[in-house]
């Protein structure tokens, strides 16, 4: 599998948290509908599906979300592990995102980031959520509304977030690169 794709939407990204979650999908126990290893996320692609989930659902707070290599918005309970809602498949995006009702009674996005440990996506992967977003006729801010800067230490290896624009290691002092260097490309 690659990590960097010709077409759409550019790179696509493989899970790099914890092994133990990404066992989850593989033991079966992600409680997905299509038994073991099925993706718990429910994919989404049209606004009818889209409507089907959004009214059986608790909008209190945001719900995990993944944007599939296909291009289909999956989304699961806020507090489902990334990798287990994409049936630890690569992903486009990954995030949380709220919703709510519009003025005018339909649904909009409220809120959305690309806020998972588990994928680490960088900024630049927000045109595939705004093209899965925009295919499910969802007004949306344009872009996250939380932004998260995900970096792997070249020093010591451990993954973190850059805060307020401080390209330090939280682990170790040392500088991170001013690119996304999370995880590596894949050969095939």
């Amino acid at each position: 599998m690659a990590t960097e794709v010709t077409d759409g939407f550019g790179r696509a990204y493989r899970y790099v948290g914890p092994p133990e979650l990404s066992a989850l999908v593989d033991s079966g126990d992600s409680g997905g509908p299509g038994g073991p290893g099925s993706p718990v996320g429910r994919r989404v692609r049209t606004a009818a599906e889209f409507a089907a989930w959004a009214e059986a659902e608790e909008h209190a707070e945001p719900s995990t979300f993944v944007v599939d290599l296909a291009g289909a918005l999956r989304l699961a309970p806020r507090r489902s592990e990334h990798v287990v809602c994409a049936g630890g498949e690569l992903v486009l995006s990954a995030g949380e995102i709220g919703f709510r009702r519009s003025a005018g009674g339909g649904w909009e996005v409220r809120t959305v980031s690309n806020q998972s440990t588990g994928y680490c996506p960088d900024l630049t992967s927000w045109p595939a959520v705004a093209a899965a977003l925009d295919r499910l006729g969802l007004p949306h801010p344009g872009g996250f509304t939380e932004e998260l800067v995900f970096r792997r230490c070249p020093a010591c290896a451990q993954c973190g977030i850059v805060r307020e624009g401080h390209h330090v290691c939280v682990f170790c002092d040392a500088d991170l690169p001013a690119r996304w260097n999370v995880d590596v490309p894949a050969t095939a």
